[in-house]
């Protein structure tokens, strides 16, 4: 199966900072390495949030969890940012709570719930290295 990535940043100045990354299909050893080459294209502006939208992501790796970890880091080093999923599918989600490996991150079941946890959050500096 394929894995499709559609990339997005918010228009909502609120958010200004978060991009969103949906992924269609099949996030496995095959299609992860895409995935991170698109992630660190993104990682190159600034980013302090990395949403993953996952309504249409059907099954997930180790390889794709492995990257769901390495993005919180990266989120994490850039001064507080965060990697969050929403829409996650039961069999996505039935992985994430056996293996228990994605310590820190948040997980919501709508955009609304997200909107409201970003809301009301501190928010850090937009670029690594940006002065306070």
């Amino acid at each position: 199966m394929s894995l499709s990535i559609q990339i997005q940043k918010s228009p909502d100045p609120r958010h200004a900072g978060v991009v969103t990354i949906k992924l269609i299909g099949s996030l496995d050893t095959e299609t992860a390495p895409e995935l991170d080459r698109q992630m660190v294209l993104c990682l190159t502006g600034p980013v302090n949030d990395l949403v993953f939208d996952l309504a249409e992501l059907k099954f997930v790796s180790s390889a794709g969890l492995r990257l769901f970890q390495v993005a919180r880091k990266q989120m994490v080093a850039r001064g507080g940012g965060h990697a969050s999923f929403l829409n996650m599918q039961p069999q996505v989600a039935e992985v994430f709570t056996i293996i228990q490996s994605l310590p820190g991150i948040g997980v919501f079941k709508d955009l609304e719930a997200l909107d409201r946890y970003l809301a009301t959050r501190p928010r850090p500096n937009l670029w690594p290295g940006a002065q306070k």
